[in-house]
């Protein structure tokens, strides 16, 4: 530790601490532009010029590192003069359009003028000009704000991972600008309309929506991936109009992804379902929400009576609140039926009868950093979990060691030490290797299992860890033979000392299974439910056809369906196809509830908005649905009565990912082309689809049959040919693109979006035809 002095205050702060650390530590403010907790040392806008004894001139608070015995003053007459010099220098080329600039009211040069810059200019020349780029459609330009602090650069290249933007040209020709006119692409981009401490980047959604000081500003979860991320959302008049991250270091940071961050725009869509609707004469109808009620809750009874409780099931949306989960599957259990899942894109469910507790990360977000090998099965890390892939890109610049087994090899911006590059069927394969591999350093006996060179290194690699981690990702865990891919990786773990963990998909990947939205005893889980259609079923914020592990196959039972209760927050063509009651329920941002994330914590929120329309909160339909089935247990005051009851006990000793019996092998599967069915991270839920901003972004391109030059040789079609899929006897034209990074042996298929919602599910073997 080392004595420094800062304004008359005595402290200790660290070895290799800068003056602006101990000044924050102290307590005391010193202006800066460029300067960011998480980012490199710029020191470029000189704005933090303090004054230190026996340095002959001042110097960058930023950039200069404590001595012992340091005496540092910030507001002395020789500091002040300094930064008082600077800011001049700062506002020489700024524009003077402070009423119409965006960044009015949160601009750090606009609160720092009022103390530090004159009162009125001496400088009589032209002032420059630079044009506006185009970064895309989420982040708005007016470059000639620009103070050329480089937030937005280091941002890109030392966060986000990839170096979009850089600086161009020399003095007061310097310009931010990006590569060859390209568009910002990375999943982080709106970050940089925070980190720009002017208004030359700002929010092309919220532009000219409202001013600063006329939002009302509430605390709210994101419920979107399983991070979790926590959101300060912005109302005006009851509308959402801006989201912003609410800083937290134990799991988001201070940032937030482009996800999360622009889905906002979906709560305000058109196609949002405002009133009751009941299908009579195959024509739907508006009605008040007693006919509506009456209707499903006679319906359910009739079906009930008629066919057993056995032939009703509910399909509940992973992104769901936990108490719209757990009052879902009550009134389930309460109509005496055990057919009620959560895990829609499920395709594997035989761990069911081994669980030993709720799947999670096996650890908490924040000790990511303290990993030093991490191996990723069957992921899209960057799209699925982006602040989770932040996370591993950090620690791998510290010396984390990733490793990646799937049929995929895109860009994660993550160095990768050793990658497997396997079709669907063959991860279970390759996880057997690395345990037999590292079974035989050990010198336990490894049975007749094939070991790659690729399962060789990195089981070596696992080998020389001290802590060491394997994760199941959304491909593994929808993965046909997922079961087998969670006891190879336990194997795995017990032989490295290391934990198993799922990344999840959705806001309550963990929280359903708290819930108790799974099937129990002689239950019929997601899949079941579909090929052994029921007589009723109980949809909650899910649409049949993106949804679901095989969204024709679902279409096609739920039509088959004497009823479907539909519980939604938007009106969709696949809903009124298959729906004979609709009833509208709140979005996160209109109602009060709990998220479960990846590690286990519950955070609750509460509704930011009044409900739009004859939208209600969906606890409180249940709660009113299973009142009008005369149901026991539904007596519920709010929100946090229903969260105590489900949440009862010590929610940490409910997670586990151990497994209690062996899994039997299903084999591998038939030959033949296999299907990689990403879910792209812009089509995963219904929000997410229906945000306008998000729908132009190059994340949400319609997909394209994706394989490799030897794949597609062999089957003699060429890049950027039209080609005919088939799967499960349905038919997609898609056009061809040449991607090296997709396994031989397969083909890459997006999921969740309208071209390609007709095909099979998304684990299986599919045939390309030349159109």
């Amino acid at each position: 530790m080392l004595e420094i002095e800062i304004d008359g205050k005595q402290l200790q702060v660290a070895d290799g601490s800068t003056v602006m650390d101990a000044a924050a530590r102290a307590g005391v403010y010193i202006p800066h532009f460029c300067y960011h907790k998480k980012l490199s040392i710029a020191a470029n806008c000189r704005m933090c010029l303090v004054q230190v004894e026996k340095a002959p001139k001042p110097l960058p608070a930023c950039a200069t590192p404590v001595t012992n015995g340091m005496k540092v003053w910030t507001h002395s007459e020789q500091a002040v003069k300094a930064q008082k010099g600077v800011m001049e220098f700062l506002l020489i080329n700024h524009p003077l359009d402070c009423p119409i600039c965006d960044q009015g009211g949160e601009c750090q040069l606009q609160d720092l003028a009022v103390g530090y810059g004159g009162s009125e200019s001496r400088y009589q020349e032209e002032k420059r000009v630079v044009f506006n780029k185009n970064l895309g459609s989420l982040v708005s330009t007016d470059m000639t704000r620009c103070i050329n602090c480089t937030r937005c650069v280091r941002f890109t290249t030392e966060i986000a991972g990839e170096m979009e933007l850089g600086q161009a040209f020399r003095g007061e020709h310097a310009e931010i600008m990006p590569f060859v006119e390209k568009t910002i692409d990375t999943e982080l981009s709106g970050n940089i309309i925070d980190l720009c401490p002017v208004g030359a980047l700002t929010s092309k959604p919220f532009r000219f929506a409202a001013r600063t000081w006329e939002l009302s500003r509430r605390k709210s979860v994101s419920p979107h991936d399983s991070l979790g991320s926590n959101l300060i959302v912005q109302t005006k008049h009851d509308v959402v109009k801006r989201v912003l991250p609410l800083e937290n270091e134990e799991l988001n940071e201070c940032w937030l992804s482009d996800k999360d961050r622009f889905s906002y725009d979906a709560l305000n869509s058109d196609q949002r379902l405002l009133a009751p609707m009941v299908k009579q004469g195959g024509e739907w109808k508006t009605v008040d929400w007693q006919t509506a009620l009456e209707f499903a809750a006679n319906g359910v009874r009739s079906v009930v009576k008629g066919h057993g409780p056995a032939a009703v099931g509910a399909l509940l949306s992973p992104h769901a609140t936990l108490e719209e989960l757990y009052l879902g599957q009550k009134v389930m259990r309460g109509l005496g039926s055990n057919n009620v899942d959560f895990r829609l894109r499920q395709w594997d469910f035989r761990a069911d009868a081994v669980r030993a507790g709720a799947p999670w990360l096996g650890m908490r977000v924040a000790e990511v950093s303290d990993l030093n090998r991490l191996l990723v099965v069957g992921s899209f890390l960057r799209k699925d979990a982006p602040l989770l892939a932040q996370r591993v890109r950090q620690a791998a610049k510290r010396g984390l060691h990733v490793s990646a087994v799937g049929p995929n090899a895109e860009e994660w911006l993550i160095p990768v030490r050793h990658r497997a590059l396997v079709a669907p069927s063959g991860m279970v394969g390759v996880l057997q290797g690395i345990a037999a591999a590292l079974a035989a350093a050990k010198g336990e006996p490894t049975g007749a299992v094939e070991i790659s060179a690729e399962a060789r290194a990195i089981a070596e690699s696992l080998a020389s860890g001290r802590k060491v981690a394997i994760w199941l990702g959304n491909l593994a865990a929808q993965d046909a033979r997922g079961a087998e891919l969670h006891a190879a990786a336990l194997e795995i773990a017990r032989l490295t000392e290391g934990r198993v963990g799922f990344i999840g998909e959705a806001a309550n990947s963990v929280g359903g299974y708290l819930a108790g939205a799974v099937p129990t005893g002689d239950g019929l889980n997601a899949r079941q439910m579909i090929e052994s259609p029921r007589k009723a079923y109980l949809v909650f914020g899910a649409e049949p056809d993106f949804d679901f592990a095989h969204g024709a196959a679902t279409v096609a039972a739920m039509k088959g369906a004497e009823l479907v209760v539909a519980l939604s927050a938007f009106d969709s063509g696949s809903l009124r196809d298959v729906a004979d009651v609709m009833l509208p329920v709140s979005p996160f941002s209109e109602t009060s509830g709990a998220f479960v994330n990846c590690e286990g914590r519950v955070q609750s929120f509460n509704a930011v908005a009044k409900p739009l329309g004859e939208t209600r909160p969906g606890w409180k339909v249940l709660r009113v649905l299973g009142n009008l089935l005369e149901l026991d247990g539904f007596a519920f005051e709010d929100a946090e009565a229903v969260r105590s009851e489900a949440l009862a006990g010590d929610v940490s000793e409910r997670l586990s990912n151990l497994l209690t019996g062996p899994i039997v092998s299903s084999g591998a599967a038939a030959g033949g082309l296999e299907r990689v069915a990403d879910v792209p991270i812009y089509f995963a839920d219904p929000l997410v689809r229906r945000s306008a901003p998000l729908q132009r972004a190059k994340d949400a391109a319609a997909p394209q049959a994706r394989a490799n030059a030897e794949t597609f040789a062999a089957a003699g079609i060429a890049d950027g040919a039209r080609v005919r899929v088939k799967q499960d006897g349905a038919a997609v034209e898609l056009t061809a693109v040449v991607d090296n990074a997709v396994a031989a042996g397969c083909v890459r298929v997006a999921a969740a979006h309208v071209t390609t919602a007709a095909l099979g599910p998304l684990s299986g073997t599919i045939t390309l035809e030349r159109v």
